[in-house]
């Protein structure tokens, strides 16, 4: 059997100890570029095999732990006891060998079904870290819930995209104490200086995220236009002038986009808010940001069934404004797979060419046929052979890789 079918056997078997010797006999340096994509899959499906099945062995350890002093009932004891053996076994600390055993056994308690998944190699162990930090201070019905909702997306997206949808789940299913939360954890707001060498520092600041988006917009909208500098440089400066009182004032006004179903707005609702650039807030905040002096209210049409922008009413005659406010509400960040870079940062590329010779017949500046791309996947499109299909009905852009292997990026719901 040839290198590249073996990687491609391996890569769409059912992980289990099959596969992980399939994954064994690979030899790297026999593969096509293509044959690699492919034992890259097989590899990291194994490696989510063994991840679940370390897992259940750990929790089987939490529920029946070692014995401390045999005859001798001690479950504190047995459960240090346990704990020092495995941190022996694995070379950690005792401290991180009680957490993994207390995380396994939350996992295999609480999501069963994620954790299947996991032995599947359809998601991550990331996935699954995700699920364990949104729901801790759930309750185990609630935690049910939101597994529940997320589940059946989990396999198509990224970590960062699956933290996103869960945290939404969570305050969907408990909104009273995410309102709780936040409010308790908007006391510890704060700014912080760190030393960094060659006489830097870093300047940061735990802030709502209502707050952060705020100063964020500020600083980009004060850094433009270009004058030479990189983004991060002038962003950085600006950052200092705005605080310091220093430079020359920006003619360019600061936006925060929020998403927000109208029921939420006027307080008939508990559904959550989507922050743009950050992912879901509360209703509160979004009410709070909602009512500052010179907020604009724009009237979203969503699908009912998905959650995706279908039609946003125009405020200006200018059909480039109201095509570039359509494009980044509906889609809030690059439209390369696992890219987070916000839309209001990316360019706005034609799918279908646009003819700069003959306009009407290239493909049109509508919102059908735009999506947005930060600059490097920009260029990734146009100069690297990758290709693209989009399909404005489901909202979900394909691309074909220049090794034939084809990813797609699912569409982000509105709220």
């Amino acid at each position: 059997m040839g290198s590249d079918v073996l990687a491609a056997q391996a890569a769409r078997v059912v992980p289990g100890a099959a596969s992980v010797a399939l994954v064994a006999e690979l030899v790297p340096d026999e593969l096509s570029a293509a044959g690699r994509i492919d034992a890259l899959v097989a590899v990291q499906r194994a490696r989510c095999w063994l991840e679940a099945v370390q897992i259940r062995m750990l929790a089987g350890l939490k529920e029946q732990p070692l014995a401390c002093i045999p005859g001798r009932p001690d479950e504190l004891g047995d459960f240090l006891e346990t704990q020092e053996q495995v941190a022996c076994a694995l070379r950690i600390s005792p401290p991180s060998a009680g957490g993994r055993l207390t995380e396994a056994q939350v996992l295999s308690r609480r999501f069963p079904a994620a954790l299947d998944l996991l032995a599947a190699g359809q998601v991550q162990i990331m996935h699954l870290k995700a699920l364990l930090e949104h729901t801790t201070v759930l309750e185990d019905t609630t935690a049910a819930r939101v597994e529940e909702a997320v589940l059946p997306k989990l396999p198509e997206q990224t970590v960062g995209a699956a933290r996103k949808a869960i945290a939404r789940a969570v305050l969907k299913f408990d909104p009273a104490g995410a309102e709780e939360r936040h409010a308790r954890a908007a006391e510890d707001r704060r700014t912080t200086v760190q030393a960094h060498p060659d006489g830097m520092a870093w300047y940061g600041a735990l802030l709502t995220a209502g707050n952060a988006a705020l100063v964020d917009a500020a600083v980009t909208a004060h850094a433009l236009p270009e004058d030479g500098r990189t983004l991060p440089q002038r962003c950085a400066d600006a950052l200092v002038e705005l605080v310091s009182g220093t430079g020359t004032s920006s003619t360019s006004t600061p936006t925060v986009i929020v998403t927000v179903p109208y029921d939420t707005l006027i307080g008939a609702d508990d559904a959550p808010a989507d922050l743009h650039g950050h992912g879901p807030i509360t209703p509160a905040q979004a009410r709070a940001l909602a009512s500052r002096p010179g907020s604009i209210w724009r009237r979203l049409l969503t699908d009912p069934s998905t959650g995706r922008v279908v039609k946003t009413d125009p405020t200006s005659y200018r059909p480039t404004a109201e095509v570039t406010r359509h494009v980044v509400a509906r889609d809030p960040h690059c439209r390369f797979p696992g890219c987070a870079r916000s839309s209001r940062r990316c360019d706005l590329d034609h799918v279908r060419p646009f003819d700069h010779r003959n306009p009407p017949a290239g493909g049109p500046t509508v919102p059908e046929n735009l999506i947005p791309l930060c600059r490097r996947h920009h260029l990734t499109k146009h100069r690297a052979g990758w290709q693209i299909r989009y399909d404005d009905r489901s909202g979900c852009v394909n691309w074909t890789a220049p090794t034939g292997h084809t990813y797609t990026d699912e569409p982000v719901p509105a709220v």
